[in-house]
């Protein structure tokens, strides 16, 4: 299952926002180290689903469907609050650095409203630069990673002339654990000195720095985003850096809950919803979203949430989501299930890949496939597209 780390400094919604995305209660407090451990919990991404496309009553195994709409299941990990100097141990340190390898990619949960300072706790609204915690961030990061890297450089460079070493393999070993490809190093490569015998300091901070935007892409979550002094800093945040999703993790708790609960009608990621017990509400509650359609939805077309978790997956990943069946014609598995399963894999795959990501027995006895809407057969290198149902044939 793909993973997403929600990382960021104590105290500006990361709790809120991972209790809001999975629908799970961890312990919310405003004081730093709340999270004492990396909570893990499922998480979903929003798609069209094919069945009303296809006019049919779909049965997911895999997945859940909602009104057209086909929720996919990711796992989220809540990482506790980063502080400066967490790469070298302080605060809670390097345990939640590596919580945070785990994961493929990175949602920064940031205050928008600069009311939480660089330690985390709690100041005046407007008091406090939200881009100095991006920056805080980024570089407990690299540096934890350069920590790794750099470690016995001097004997690795001489192994490598010595033995005739690849240095990208070497480089790959050094980082063993952390969920970085040789194929991301290679990459991160070009952009620094060729020779590595001459890489100093500042060349492999630079390295480091280009492996992790490269293997570990980041998106910013400006949470916050209702309150009267956020509006300016996300306006700076965007200008500055890419992958801003403005939020409000409260918002979308209480809508969630509102919708559990029946009063609402509300699928994660909308702009509106549906009051369906007015009667059953208080004053109180009402002008409560009346304050969040206005303030939020109406203003960011959405809370932000949903959008985060999608965006990571099919944007920063370039995922994609197909459907394999087993009866092409009526889009069923062998068990009669329509639309069973829906799985994410990256853009590019072709069907051989596919029937490996099912199960390595379909990929070992792997034929050939067919496209169920067009009921033809496509070749195994056939480039996968978002929302195809493939039939995988296989031998036996």
């Amino acid at each position: 299952m793909l993973q997403i780390a929600v990382t960021g400094k104590p105290n500006v919604g990361k709790s809120s926002f991972f209790n809001s995305a999975t629908v799970s209660s961890v312990e919310m407090a405003n004081y730093p180290f709340t999270t004492i451990d990396a909570n893990k919990a499922v998480a979903h991404v929003i798609k069209d689903c094919p069945c009303k496309e296809l006019e049919v009553t779909c049965n997911p195994h895999n997945s859940i469907c909602k009104d057209g709409k086909r929720l996919l299941p990711i796992e989220l990990i809540d990482v506790a609050g980063l502080v400066p100097g967490a790469h070298e141990g302080k605060g809670l340190g390097n345990k939640f650095l590596d919580d945070l390898m785990q994961a493929k990619v990175f949602i920064h949960v940031v205050d928008a409203s600069g009311s939480t300072n660089i330690e985390g706790n709690p100041v005046d609204p407007g008091t406090h630069d939200p881009l100095e915690d991006i920056e805080f961030l980024e570089e407990e990061i690299v540096m934890w990673m350069y920590g790794i890297l750099s470690r016995n450089w001097v004997r690795l460079i001489r192994k490598v002339g010595a033995e005739h070493l690849d240095i990208s393999k070497v480089l790959f070993d050094q980082l063993s654990g952390t969920g970085i490809a040789i194929e991301d190093i290679i990459e991160a490569k070009r952009n620094i000195e060729p020779d590595y015998n001459r890489w100093d300091e500042e060349d492999l901070i630079e390295l480091t720095r280009n492996i992790l935007h490269i293997a570990k892409p980041m998106m910013i979550v400006a949470n916050k985003a209702d309150l009267p002094t956020s509006a300016e800093n996300i306006k700076k945040i965007k200008e500055k850096y890419p992958n801003v999703i403005p939020a409000s993790a409260e918002s979308e708790i209480a809508l969630v809950r509102a919708s559990e609960a029946g009063l609402i009608s509300y699928l994660s990621g909308d702009g509106h919803f549906e009051i369906l017990e007015k009667d059953k509400l208080n004053e109180n509650q009402l002008k409560a979203l009346e304050y969040i359609q206005t303030n939020i939805l109406d203003v960011y077309g959405s809370t932000g949430i949903q959008d985060a978790l999608n965006y990571g997956i099919f944007e920063l990943l370039k995922n994609i989501v197909v459907y394999p069946v087993q009866d092409e014609h009526k889009y069923t598995d062998q068990k009669g299930n329509v639309l069973p399963d829906g799985f994410l894999v990256p853009k590019g795959s072709n069907p051989r890949e596919l029937a490996y990501i099912v199960h390595t027995d379909i990929g070992d006895k792997f034929m050939h496939a067919v496209d169920a809407r067009k009921n033809m057969r496509v070749a195994s290198d056939y480039e996968l597209k978002d929302g195809d149902i493939i039939s995988i044939v296989t031998r036996g």
